[in-house]
């Protein structure tokens, strides 16, 4: 599937501030950057950083005032698979040592707290893909998807107590279930179609059969539809834009739409 994807991310910055962003689409074997465009206004000097291993991309730069970012991307995502329930479960001797980290706690998906009860509410399901599919049917019959309920240090734990949240949440108690399951599991920032109201969405990858299977917890998006940004333990990992000290969003536009269909409307 080919995907347009835009962000226009409007910033008040009251003073020299250092920032890093992931907004751009990741160079990865499941997603191909045909186009892309990406400016800064006013024009400002850009520290480029690139992950050789994941494809992830970020830029550093000090803002100040107010700052317009813009990335525009034609994306080709293929057919991406979706998560089979027959996917194997690894040993923890077969898994690469780049995966290893994901097996542990982090600070907004404490898994070691979810132990004793991920063990017993899906024990009877067999291993590999068609747990992951029970742990994501829980969420889905157990969460409400609710804007206001949770904030941005709001952890698996509490989303487990109050049974709501937006999409970081869902993804961090699926992270945090999945990986006491001894299910490597990791946070992923992602353009969606579909996705209403249009935002940057935050999914989670679990790593099964040699590879990772993107899923949404939510199911407010196709994951057929979804370009991968980011990834990592958890939200702190995966944010657009981190700052060093507060500054105010003046507005964000994001949109993701199917290239033919906008083909097919401008030729109409």
């Amino acid at each position: 599937m080919k995907l347009n994807v835009s962000a226009t991310l409007t910033y008040g910055f009251g003073s020299a501030t250092q920032v890093i962003a992931a907004i751009e689409a990741a160079r990865s074997p499941d997603q191909t950057i045909l186009s892309e465009e990406l400016r800064i206004w006013p024009d400002t000097a850009l520290i480029r950083d690139e992950d050789g291993a994941t494809g992830e991309r970020r830029f550093r730069a000090a803002f100040s005032g107010q700052v317009q970012i813009t990335y525009r991307a034609l994306i080709d995502n293929g057919e991406r698979t979706l998560l089979p329930r027959d996917a194997r479960q690894h040993d923890w001797s077969e898994l690469p040592q780049d995966v290893l980290p994901y097996l542990l706690p982090s600070r907004f998906s404490p898994s070691d707290e979810f132990m004793r009860f991920a063990q017993r509410e899906f024990r009877t399901v067999p291993t590999g893909g068609a747990r992951v599919l029970a742990v994501l049917d829980w969420l889905h019959t157990h969460l409400d998807y609710v804007h206001g309920v949770s904030h941005a240090m709001t952890t698996a734990e509490q989303t487990f107590i109050d049974r709501a949240g937006v999409c970081r949440d869902f993804s961090h108690l699926g992270i945090a279930l999945t990986r006491a399951l001894n299910i490597p599991a990791r946070a992923v920032s992602a353009y969606a179609l579909d996705l209403d109201p249009p935002d940057f969405h935050a999914v989670y990858e679990i790593y099964l059969d040699g590879r990772w299977w993107l899923v949404d917890p939510t199911r407010l998006a196709p994951v057929e539809g979804m370009v991968r940004i980011a990834s990592g333990r958890d939200a702190a990992d995966i944010a657009f834009l981190t700052s060093e000290y507060n500054c105010q969003c003046l507005n964000q536009v994001i949109t993701v739409t199917r290239a033919d269909a906008d083909a097919g409307q401008q030729a109409a």
